[in-house]
């Protein structure tokens, strides 16, 4: 080998080596910034923050504790009388001061009315099954009565059932407690499943037709969180709108899940970056400006001219929100805003694209992702009805993570279904001020006559044909 081959090689090798090396450090940094996230520079949970972590406090108002002046104050009004179950006149007998017996009654008595739950117990009906002989050796036996259930538990009772473990999240073995100690209901563990799989059955049409009236309203807010199928990871998925929200569990979180949730959705689509939601056109999105807050956070804590850049972004992002408080509480009207926010938008983009050409890799990656989206930035500033941020699904979302950190999520695909039934039914329903317990009674009871379950719908979006049954 000559002197020339050897250097070669030795030059190749040292090449290599400054690579690999060049490529490690890159490795131990992109890690280190993963250690040092927190709940304030990312998505996740304030519960991972580590020991001794100083989170920002807020500013002292000044304010006092409790409703503010101008707030509307709310009591509990009375009862009509004639909805009182029973009246106590009490008049005084002997004058407080003299003692002198007193008469007469007062046309305008002061009214005092204590509410009260009467002792519950379950209504048990038997029905006696004759068999009866014909001439012809042939015995016939009577048939259950239409609309009565052919095992031991009626509608009500599946329904209390499903709620308990499905909207108040108490275990199998705390619901059978609670109804054997609330109404003397005596029920096996093994039971509790068999009324989640009749309350599931019986939601299966409603909350289909509810995700098909998502599908088709001007906003939606999208999210999706961690889930358990078995002993395989799933996503829970939840579209919100203003009168309707529907959960999916799906064993994937990219684009597929969101397609079979959101379908042939055209309107305004508020969430986070993730790329599951590309399909849609940019100019039809509205990103979470609280994610984007945590972004800039990130951005502010880096060294030199990327934290400069990212405490600008800061500073503009809290003029914002300040902005559209004003315009949410009605101080401000939506024109104004809107030249407000045009020097604000600009001021925002440049910084961002001088961040996406800084020197620190990861400001400059995070920078050159949002300009890549920047219509979906401003759709809110437009488009009345538009929040600026993805709080709504957010919010929808928190029953489903209790679910799962209680039952670590369902076990099977029937499990699944009746858990995401379950939550669509219960903040649907919670929007539109209807009781649960009596909607998913009702549809038990329909189930078991053959008839169609009420809707999930609001009034204005059900046919005239069936509203007044609904």
């Amino acid at each position: 080998m000559t002197r020339t081959e050897a250097g070669a090689i030795y030059a190749r090798g040292r090449r290599a080596t400054v690579a690999a090396l060049c490529a490690q450090a890159r490795r131990i940094a992109a890690l280190e910034a993963r250690l040092a996230q927190t709940s304030q520079t990312s998505s996740r949970p304030p519960s991972t923050d580590p020991p001794g972590m100083v989170r920002p406090r807020r500013r002292p108002s000044g304010r006092r504790p409790g409703g503010q002046p101008g707030h509307p104050g709310r009591h509990r009004a009375l009862v009509p009388v004639e909805r009182v179950q029973a009246v106590f006149p009490v008049t005084p007998t002997h004058c407080a001061r003299c003692g002198r017996r007193l008469h007469g009654t007062d046309p305008t008595p002061g009214r005092h009315q204590v509410t009260e739950v009467p002792p519950l117990t379950s209504v048990i009906t038997e029905y006696q099954l004759h068999t009866l002989a014909c001439r012809c050796g042939a015995t016939t036996r009577a048939a259950l009565p239409p609309g009565v259930p052919a095992g031991a538990f009626g509608p009500r009772l599946q329904a209390l059932v499903a709620v308990c473990t499905g909207v108040y999240h108490l275990s199998r073995r705390t619901t059978v407690d609670l109804l054997r100690d609330l109404v003397g209901v005596d029920l096996a563990l093994g039971s509790v499943p068999a009324c989640e799989s009749a309350a599931s059955r019986a939601l299966g049409v409603p909350v289909a037709a509810a995700q098909a009236f998502v599908q088709q309203q001007p906003v939606a807010h999208v999210d999706e969180t961690g889930w358990r199928e078995g002993r395989r990871r799933a996503w829970l998925w939840v579209a919100v709108t203003a009168t309707v929200t529907v959960f999916l569990v799906h064993a994937r979180r990219g684009a597929v899940a969101a397609q079979l949730l959101l379908g042939a959705f055209a309107g305004t689509l508020t969430s986070d970056r993730w790329t599951a939601y590309t399909r849609w056109a940019v100019d039809s999105r509205q990103l979470c400006w609280a994610h984007l807050r945590r972004h800039f956070t990130a951005c502010a804590e880096g060294p030199g001219t990327a934290g400069r850049r990212g405490r600008a972004l800061l500073a503009e992002t809290d003029q914002l929100f300040t902005w559209w408080h004003r315009v949410r509480d009605g101080t401000l009207t939506r024109s104004t805003f809107r030249t407000y926010m045009r020097p604000l938008r600009q001021r925002v983009e440049a910084l961002l694209w001088l961040g996406s050409r800084g020197r620190h890799t990861p400001t400059a990656a995070t920078c050159r992702e949002i300009l890549a989206l920047a219509p979906a930035l401003w759709t809110f500033v437009r488009v009345p009805g538009v929040e600026p941020t993805n709080n709504a699904a957010e919010r929808a979302l928190r029953p489903g993570v209790l679910w799962r950190k209680g039952s670590f999520g369902s076990h099977s695909p029937a499990g699944s279904r009746f858990a995401e039934r379950m939550l669509t039914a219960a903040a649907t329903l919670k929007q539109q001020h209807r009781n649960v317990v009596d909607y998913v009674t009702c549809a038990c009871e329909a189930a078991l006559r053959g008839e169609p379950a009420p809707s999930l719908l609001p009034a204005a979006a059900i046919p005239a044909g069936r509203r007044k049954a609904t």
